[in-house]
């Protein structure tokens, strides 16, 4: 999409390509050249768009997807070069199986339904179906249980024509808290009881791996194989305790080397002069102290912008902040411009974003509504159009 084409939108996201980069380098530069680097793009890449974010990816040298269900491994391969590998961690239909070993995706198998659907399906098109085998370590969410283990290497086994294991693997439960840490560590210790009884009746898998961003950043012991980026990529440290976990092994001339990708922008759609006293929109949740110039902003809930950012939020229009005043409507808002100089229709709002020497980040911006990075992000609607910029 270009500019021209995003201007008939009430405003737009920019994906940083060069900020993509950076945080890649930095990530690579932790784990060496060895681990294969998997970008996560579950929940339309973190919100950035899984369309705009593969080919940055591809340019920086990561042709490795991981996506959470069927539909998205299929918009990956519709976004690739060609040269992509695309894993599906979570939802696919058994029905379609088939259909995903003709296209190449791989996929977990993490209960027994699946690894006999797979199995047959396999059978019946003729081609090896490329699986993962995702093992309980503590999780408690999916995975094969540890009493399982024997009855799944007897499948594995009996059907190795029919399968290519390209990977063992399991989740961790919040590496990104030292509170879980403990529990963190009992999943490494089982997920090596795993390796060690599958290796040992003579089973070998492609790839082991177990790291999120937050287990890569802060247990090196875990990125083996592979490691699944997905919020470090988009420039988010998975919570401020990891990032202050991970300040020692920082450098002082680059204190905070991950970038952010995304800014979200628009516009002033037109203005309000409202007297002291005066109520602004919806019932009463705002009344003016004082005179006051509004800017009406064609940004609301409808967009992602939370109901409850209502006279909380702020934006930045000419390099300074403006607040929300009164309730965020479902296609508008309202900012206090009394303090500007000359502000102009179609000048521009930065919702999420720099602008002059302020800043206005997702985080700030989720603390202030209530909603962690991971949830901003992903509620930015997909029709909201993304533009790639370097």
């Amino acid at each position: 999409m270009t500019l021209s084409d995003s201007m008939h939108h009430t405003s737009r996201l920019e994906i940083s390509a060069a900020a993509y980069r950076q945080n890649i380098t930095f990530i690579r530069s932790l784990i060496g050249p060895k681990p294969t680097i998997s970008a996560v793009v579950k929940g339309n890449a973190y919100g950035h768009g899984i369309a705009q974010l593969v080919p940055i990816a591809e340019k920086s040298g990561v042709n490795h997807f991981s996506t959470f269900s069927s539909d998205e491994a299929r918009e990956v391969l519709a976004s690739s070069s060609g040269k992509a590998e695309v894993m599906i961690m979570g939802m696919l239909h058994l029905e379609e199986i088939p259909d995903l070993i003709r296209l190449g995706i791989q996929f977990y198998v993490f209960d027994l339904e699946r690894l006999e659907a797979a199995i047959q399906a396999a059978k019946a098109v003729g081609i090896q179906a490329q699986i993962h085998i995702e093992v309980e370590t503590g999780f408690h969410r999916t995975g094969f249980d540890w009493e399982e283990r024997q009855r799944v290497l007897e499948l594995l086994r009996k059907n190795a024509p029919f399968l290519e294991l390209k990977g063992l693997c399991t989740h961790f439960a919040g590496a990104e808290s030292a509170q879980n840490h403990p529990r963190i560590r009992q999943q490494i210790l089982r997920f090596g009881d795993f390796a060690d009884f599958f290796r040992e009746n003579g089973l070998t898998f492609e790839r082991s791996h177990a790291a999120c961003s937050a287990a890569t950043l802060l247990f090196p012991e875990t990125q083996l194989d592979l490691v699944r980026i997905g919020i470090a990529g988009y420039g988010f440290w998975p919570t401020r305790e990891t990032f202050q976990m991970m300040k020692s092994r920082l450098s002082p001339d680059n204190p905070n080397p991950l970038r952010r990708l995304l800014t979200w922008k628009t516009q002033i759609m037109s203005f309000k002069k409202i007297g002291q006293g005066d109520f602004v929109g919806y019932g009463k949740g705002f009344e003016a102290p004082e005179e006051m110039s509004l800017a009406i902003i064609p940004v609301g809930y409808s967009h992602g912008y939370g109901r409850n950012l209502s006279n909380i939020g702020k934006v930045l229009i000419s390099g300074a902040f403006c607040p929300v005043v009164g309730i965020v409507n479902m296609n508008a808002i309202a900012v206090d411009v009394s303090h500007l100089a000359d502000p102009k229709q179609g000048d521009e709002v930065i919702l999420i974003g720099n602008q002059g020497d302020n800043e206005i980040t997702v985080g700030s911006f989720a603390e202030t509504s209530d909603l962690i990075n991971y949830e901003m992000l992903t509620r930015l609607p997909s029709q909201i159009p993304r533009l790639i910029v370097d």
